[in-house]
């Protein structure tokens, strides 16, 4: 049995030009940072006219918010399989830094400096609670909770960030220490602050690991 395309020509010429329109985006995320970002030299190099690229994305916001949640998405596949692999949170760790050195204008894209007057839609980060989601779920499968801390009793009565998950206040505080800590470390690898400084980065990520996995429970 042949089974019809749902979509029309016109739908399916839409979706393509809209894809190259996003690969034309992320070359010049990748050469210059979203900030740079130019629909009109997207335009160009694609051969149309600014107002018809403007027919695809009615702004340079809409493409930002297309590449925010694009982004977002290979992150979270990245760290799902790695998940269902049976990767630790050690694992997930190195698959996060993984991610972020395959790619660095991606990453700063979402966790570094917010680009310059632009606003993400409240929908785009609902891929990013996936993403921590993955990696709460790491945190408390790691030990039980043990005496609270005064951060731990704070995060008892403050834990809206962390939507319905059940994950115990010590859990909650082991993740917010990876989350920042290793995003720290990251950051300033990428950003070059460790060039010439003649130590290995990949070494200062992996201690900082370390010292978070030996957090007491």
């Amino acid at each position: 049995m042949v089974t019809k395309d749902a979509t029309t020509p016109r739908e399916r010429y839409r979706s393509q030009v809209r894809a190259e329109i996003v690969e034309q985006a992320w070359k010049q995320v990748a050469t210059a940072g979203a900030s740079a970002l130019s629909l009109n030299a997207i335009a160009k190099q694609m051969g149309m006219s600014g107002p018809a690229l403007y027919r695809y994305f009615a702004s340079r916001d809409d493409l930002i918010t297309e590449l925010v949640r694009e982004a977002y998405r290979s992150l979270a596949d990245t760290l799902s399989a790695a998940a269902a692999a049976g990767a630790d949170l050690a694992g997930l760790a190195h698959a996060l830094r993984d991610w972020a050195l395959a790619d660095p204008q991606r990453y700063f894209l979402v966790y570094g400096t917010p680009v310059p007057n632009y606003h993400a839609p409240e929908d785009t980060t609902a891929v990013s609670v996936e993403i921590m989601t993955i990696l709460v779920d790491a945190c408390a499968a790691l030990a039980p909770a043990g005496p609270l801390t005064p951060f731990d009793a704070h995060l008892a009565d403050h834990r809206d960030w962390a939507g319905d998950h059940p994950a115990p206040p010590a859990a909650l505080r082991r993740f917010l220490a990876f989350w920042t800590r290793l995003h720290g470390v990251l950051s300033l690898e990428l950003a070059g602050h460790f060039t010439g400084m003649g130590f290995d980065p990949a070494l200062l990520f992996a201690a900082e690991l370390d010292d978070l996995l030996a957090l007491p429970d």
